[in-house]
């Protein structure tokens, strides 16, 4: 096969031969683990990069190393996950320099495979010229192959486009059949394979004949015009001699064919990862991509980075025995620069509203202590169970900023929900109208506005479910539906959290489910809406106490800058950040692990990774905290969670609030073990303890 020139001319333009000496004194600048990645990187290369311990420095310094052996910039090639580690690579690699090495390339697997692709096009099915679709405009194009697609599907709400979308690129991105895919992602819709099947052949030709790519071809293009094309393959994995992956435990099998491929000529190729934090295999990421690095690269050196610069050694300790547990690891132990400070604090309350204060309390008295807010955070393991927490901010007029998610009573199935409840308490509530007839098939918003000109005639909520209107036959089925609804949720006990169940059961989970990619997740959120709704015997209070939270957050967030909050983050979004101080909360049987992860294969482990990854996000200061009890489920005393219960209890300073019971559930407390006890405002309770133990109170933590 004949290769175009223009494509390897501009390939070389702009290299520098003539890079000056640097003249680095590596042995001082890097301790001896560093040391040995960058004088020894050469062929395959897997370095395991324990939390905090410097591997964008490392891969920084080999760079530099390979310049100064007369390696020119425009054969090196980093390949990073996001903009953000990209630019912080070139930031290192230009400042440690003086300038950025003319020529290297450096970015996301994605802005590479966008340069290659447009070089290389003449053998692919798009031109020079193609364009990228963005989010929305894939989900509009996807849109139009749904509705060809599911015209003839009656009996059932077809899911949204969002979701097909995201089966189908949960699909390529495994590269596993779709019959696979959907028994992962939606199984309730398994009655549908032939029918997915179909849309996906539709959203493919569509772009094809529109010459345009999603983000997921470009790794899928880029991966087949390899493998097509041996000759291309060999000049792509001939200039890049030297080939650095970050993140390697975050990579797709379409990303790990394509790092094999690219170091198919010389064998030089670097992987820097941690499968202790590998935790997005929702998103196709696949773990045994850095297990089985050596097995599919023969010779590979294994160096470990396990010198910790972040965090101290007591809270380094937690962070290795629980990791301990796993099977399928590199086992490494990571040893702490920092010297000694305090132990993990473990404190067990009694429920959820109640370990909301606790951290409430102790956050203002970091914060009076001199501890900014941004330099705290509060993790979890999902976003709803921070709904009891962000109430409590709210309340205390601590400001805080959500990552992995909005506020919770700004998230739109919790105003969906919040407008079923309005209307029925003021059924002349035009806003809250529009939302709900919204969600119903058949209503658009033209329509939702004619029909609440007729509502709003009606004299009571009671005449509204009771009487007709005027509307053609698809809205009249789409009102029907909300009528039903509303007649289910009216019956019973009239509290707001029967209210909210009733509605989940009749409507919304089906609802969900057919609309949004992340549907479990936002019914566990209304879930914990219910939960907090049982705090009020009264709709009405309710109403306005979830409105007052809402015009708070939206107020203060017009004033405050990010450096002004505390940080609640998903621990999926924490990964790669730091904090003085950390509390992981909801640390509870059946929140964390994941009850569903837990039942996947092998999903223990990777709870138990974003465990470790919580950890280590903490370099001073650590709380661990769960309650023994959470909303209608009262009546059962829970238990720590598995990850707390599985390392030794020396690990940790125990301190427990007043009214909780002792500890329930930690079957291997000894009786004279010392214990912290906190009455409810979180001051220290005496309490006798063995002479050898000295007690702090809650103000030295």
């Amino acid at each position: 096969m004949v290769i175009k020139k223009y494509c390897m001319k501009e390939f070389i333009l702009g290299q520098n031969s003539d890079t000056p000496p640097l003249n680095l004194r590596y042995a001082e600048e890097l301790h001896k683990e560093q040391l040995a990645v960058v004088e020894d990187g050469d062929g395959a290369c897997l370095v395991l990069a324990g939390a905090g311990s410097g591997k964008t420095r490392t891969i920084t310094y080999r760079v530099a190393y390979l310049l100064e052996q007369g390696v020119l910039p425009g054969n090196i090639l980093l390949l990073t996950f996001t903009n953000k580690a990209a630019h912080e690579m070139a930031d290192r690699i230009q400042n440690l320099l003086g300038s950025y090495p003319v020529g290297m390339w450096s970015g996301t697997f994605h802005s590479v495979a966008n340069r290659i692709l447009r070089h290389y096009a003449d053998f692919t099915d798009r031109t020079r010229n193609f364009s990228i679709l963005d989010q929305d405009d894939a989900k509009s194009l996807m849109k139009a192959c749904v509705k060809e697609g599911s015209r003839n599907i009656t009996g059932k709400r077809f899911p949204s486009a969002q979701v097909v979308l995201s089966l189908i690129s949960y699909q390529r991105n495994a590269s596993c059949s779709l019959k696979d895919a959907i028994k992962k992602r939606v199984p309730h819709f398994s009655d549908l394979e032939q029918v997915f099947q179909y849309i996906s052949d539709l959203y493919e030709q569509k772009k094809q004949q529109a010459d345009v790519v999603d983000f997921d071809d470009l790794l899928v293009l880029w991966r087949k015009l390899m493998m097509d094309n041996p000759v291309i393959k060999d000049q792509i994995s001939g200039k890049f001699k030297y080939v650095f992956v970050d993140e390697y435990q975050d990579t797709n099998s379409v990303q790990a064919d394509i790092v094999s491929l690219l170091s198919s000529v010389h064998g030089n190729i670097l992987v820097v990862g941690d499968d202790a934090q590998s935790i997005y295999s929702f998103r196709a990421a696949n773990i045994e991509n850095i297990l089985r690095f050596p097995e599919q690269h023969p010779n590979t050196k294994q160096f470990r980075l396990t010198i910790n610069y972040r965090s101290t050694p007591e809270i380094l300790a937690l962070a290795n025995a629980s990791i301990d547990h796993n099977t399928k690891q590199f086992p490494k132990e990571l040893t702490a620069v920092k010297k000694s400070g305090d132990k993990p604090a473990l404190v067990a309350t009694t429920h959820g509203i109640e370990e909301a204060q606790y951290l409430a309390e102790q956050i203002l008295k970091l914060h009076n202590s001199g501890v900014p807010l941004n330099e705290m955070a509060v993790l979890f393991r999902a976003a709803f169970h921070a709904q009891s927490l962000e109430f409590e901010l709210t309340k205390r007029n601590i400001p805080y900023i959500f990552r992995g998610g909005m506020r919770f009573f700004e998230r739109a199935h919790i105003k969906d929900v919040v407008s079923f409840l309005r209307v029925i308490f003021n059924h002349k509530d035009e806003a809250a109208w529009i939302r709900v007839l919204n969600l119903q098939g058949g209503i658009g918003p033209a329509t939702a506005s004619k029909i609440f000109i007729q509502l709003r005639q009606k004299d009571s909520i009671e005449e509204v479910l009771s009487g007709e209107l005027k509307l053609g036959s698809k809205a009249r089925v789409g009102f029907q539906n909300v009528k039903e609804t509303l007649q289910e949720m009216l019956v019973g006990s009239g509290l707001p959290s029967d209210m909210i169940r009733t509605l989940v059961a009749v409507f919304y989970k089906t609802y969900a489910e057919a609309e949004y990619t992340d549907a479990s997740d936002r019914l566990d959120d209304l879930e914990q809406f219910a939960v907090f709704a049982e705090e009020y015997n009264e709709a009405r209070a309710f109403l306005d106490e979830v409105s007052l939270a809402e015009s708070f957050g939206s107020s203060r967030d017009k004033t405050l800058g990010d450096e002004d909050r505390l940080v609640l983050s998903t621990i999926h979004q924490a990964k790669g950040l730091e904090w003085r101080v950390v509390c992981v909360m909801g640390l509870s049987e059946g929140k964390f692990p994941n009850q569903k992860a837990v039942e996947e294969d092998l999903g223990i482990e990777e709870e138990r990774r974003l465990f470790y990854v919580a950890v280590t996000r903490a370099k001073e200061k650590l709380f661990c905290t769960y309650s023994l009890t959470n909303g209608h489920d009262t009546m059962f005393l829970g238990q720590p969670s598995l990850f707390l219960e599985e390392v030794s209890e020396i690990l940790f300073e125990r301190i427990q609030v007043k009214s909780s019971p002792r500890f329930a559930g930690r079957s291997q407390r000894q009786e004279d073990d010392p214990i912290i006890v906190l009455d409810d405002l979180g001051e220290r309770v005496p309490k006798k303890a063995p002479p050898s133990q000295f007690l702090r109170s809650i103000d030295e933590l």
